[in-house]
């Protein structure tokens, strides 16, 4: 049953509240939930997965998880991947063993109900309680004004959710139903005029939880503050949480809503991809840095998701921003968890400070090299096969003799931001890795065997999608 992928870090988290040992539970927990969420994804289609409980009569409200369709499945593979990763990486500081770990898979359970759940109220309360421990690690355990980025996120995540519930429960009164199956199946019942208003929440209200421009400027700050679990598993996994809802609800249940706002969609995300990634080239630590370049590459998701919109029928769409964000949510996974060894190996993270730590650490330097390739999109890793597929969709259904759509100025526009992701990725990997050794670098320890096993583990998803993105593309059939 996927209840028990859904509640099993609960239950760890329970057991190290009561003394059980943090580190070895949660890691026990984690490894199990990967064996089940991995082969749970890859028999998706079973109904021996699919579980609920009524909790209320009036109006019908059920504790329900289930795999509506591979999209769910592919984001719970993801989810117990960094959650594994996540929880071999990092150092809790001492004494606070229960808060980081227990953190951690309160994190991953929030995400991994969202994503499972069939009904609509815990689809929505299971990814607030996700946001809980976050805000908790980053405002005790974070690091810089992590008191002042802690409020920051709590005021911006806060409004974005309240908007995106009004939206929510406008929904589920048209369809009258928390059923989100049954509201899909009840979307032709939605007045033409309503759908514009409601896909302004939903956008406004998913897009806040996802960094969209300009609701952007939470991110980075929290990702450089927090602890590097928290940062894995925040920008890898509980951010795609926007993605799914605008592809699980929004898509499907207001479409002329949502193409009512396509050239505004449009503006927003280039925001993303263009001014979020000339920000990203100015930032001058590495934490920053790949901050707002997990906010950038959001855009390229929002692009797939404004080429369904524009072409309802489009068969690469919603596979492309499916394997993309699983793509993006392990990379950045990798980069954050690397970038918390750089900065206990040398005491710093400012790009002006470090350099020449391949000669101390070549193992460490070789890793952080595939994570940036795969960051960049270098063929052979995930992310060139999602980056490639978005560009495909958005000249699926192009009619030459009409000229350029806005969805193809768009996306034309938006390969600038390969280049510009070039540019910030090998720049911070020369400056780290290459030149003299510095006296932060020069006796630095490089990766132990149990620092290199989440990298490993995080690079053999790169790959394996990466090499043959049927893998994953499989599912969404």
């Amino acid at each position: 049953m996927l209840a028990l992928i859904v509640f099993l870090p609960v239950v760890a988290f329970i057991a190290i509240l009561l003394g059980a040992p943090a580190r070895l539970t949660a890691i026990a927990a984690a490894a199990v939930n990967l064996v089940l969420g991995t082969y749970a994804a890859f028999t998706w289609k079973c109904g021996c997965w699919d579980f609920s409980i009524p909790v209320l009569a009036k109006p019908a409200m059920n504790l329900a998880f289930g795999f509506p369709d591979g999209m769910s499945a592919v984001m719970v593979l993801l989810t117990v991947i960094v959650t594994l990763a996540a929880v071999l990486s990092g150092k809790a500081p001492e004494g606070r063993e229960k808060l980081y770990f227990g953190s951690s898979l309160l994190i991953s359970a929030g995400a991994l109900g969202a994503f499972a759940a069939t009904d609509l109220f815990f689809f929505y309360a299971f990814h607030e309680l996700a946001l809980i421990p976050t805000f908790l690690m980053i405002g005790m355990l974070g690091r810089g004004d992590r008191k002042e980025v802690a409020w920051k996120i709590t005021i911006y995540l806060g409004l974005g959710s309240i908007v995106l519930l009004a939206g929510l429960v406008w929904l589920a009164n048209l369809t009258g139903t928390f059923n989100m199956g049954q509201m899909v199946k009840a979307a032709g019942t939605i007045d033409p005029a309503a759908q514009k208003g409601i896909a302004a929440l939903l956008i406004v209200g998913f897009g806040t939880l996802v960094s969209l421009f300009p609701f952007h400027s939470w991110a980075a700050p929290a990702y450089a503050s927090a602890p590097a679990p928290v940062a894995m598993l925040h920008a890898g996994v509980l951010k795609k949480f926007g993605l799914y809802g605008l592809l699980r609800l929004a898509v499907p249940l207001v479409p002329e809503g949502m193409n009512a706002w396509l050239t505004p969609l449009l503006v927003l995300l280039l925001g993303n991809i263009l001014w979020c990634g000339f920000v990203t080239i100015s930032q001058k630590r590495l934490d920053g840095m790949l901050g707002n370049s997990s906010v950038m590459h959001m855009g390229y998701i929002f692009l797939a998701i404004a080429a369904l919109v524009a072409f309802p029928e489009n068969p690469l769409a919603k596979p492309a921003a499916v394997l993309l964000m699983f793509a993006h949510g392990v990379s950045i996974a990798l980069l954050f968890g690397l970038t918390d060894r750089i900065e206990r190996s040398t005491g710093s993270i400012d790009l002006q400070d470090l350099g020449g730590l391949a000669k101390s650490a070549p193992t460490l330097a070789f890793l952080f090299g595939i994570a940036a390739m795969a960051s960049i999109g270098l063929p052979g890793l995930a992310n060139f096969s999602g980056e490639v597929l978005v560009f495909l969709s958005a000249f699926k259904g192009y009619d030459p003799t009409k000229g350029l759509g806005p969805v193809q100025i768009a996306c034309i526009l938006s390969i600038w931001g390969v280049v510009i992701s070039a540019v910030y990725m090998l720049r911070a990997y020369r400056n780290i890795f290459q030149g003299p050794a510095v006296k932060s670098t020069e006796s630095a320890a490089d990766l132990s065997l149990a620092d290199r096993i989440p990298a490993l583990l995080l690079i053999l998803a790169l790959f394996a999608v990466g090499l043959y993105p049927n893998l994953l593309l499989n599912l969404l059939k």
